[in-house]
């Protein structure tokens, strides 16, 4: 089955990856739509910040839920193998992307991970295998923030397909 990842922020060309403010609110920074024919398998995701002094760490979730935040659409990559399709999780304000502008009202979640990190920290989690987290049909995956100063931020998730 193939793999494909994305990021906050737009592909690179001849810029470096783009980081995205976190807010001082709850904030998503990148978020999946499962098609309604396929679930996905989260194979890993992480999160990095770029602040220079420890203060408070801010919480960071890896989550599924029922109600899509309003994002900038981004079309995933595929990551292995080269010549593997397009991703059915397809771009869209209210699909697959990146920087909510608006959470939406959430009624059902289930959260697969959870994380304290230090505006100074990264976190890197590899699911094991036979063990990742399965995104239902007609749902999303978001990685979601709150923090309580703004700092910078990427992010990423592989899927599986």
């Amino acid at each position: 089955m193939p793999l494909y990842i994305a990021y906050n922020g737009p592909s690179p060309t001849t810029a470096a990856q783009l980081k995205v403010t976190t807010g001082t609110a709850i904030k998503t920074l990148l978020q999946i739509a499962t098609p309604s024919t396929r679930e996905i398998e989260v194979v890993e995701w992480g999160f990095s910040v770029d602040g220079i002094t420890a203060a408070t760490p801010g919480i960071v979730e890896l989550l599924q839920t029922d109600v899509a935040a309003t994002v900038t659409s981004l079309t995933p990559t595929v990551y292995r193998p080269s010549n593997a399709p397009a991703s059915l999780c397809v771009g869209g304000a209210a699909l697959t992307g990146y920087t909510s502008t608006a959470e939406g009202t959430i009624t059902a979640t289930r959260e697969f991970d959870a994380q304290l990190i230090a505006p100074t920290n990264q976190y890197v989690k590899q699911f094991p295998l036979g063990n990742e987290p399965v995104v239902a049909v007609s749902k999303f995956l978001r990685v979601r923030v709150t923090y309580s100063a703004a700092i910078n931020a990427l992010c990423y998730v592989i899927w599986r397909e």
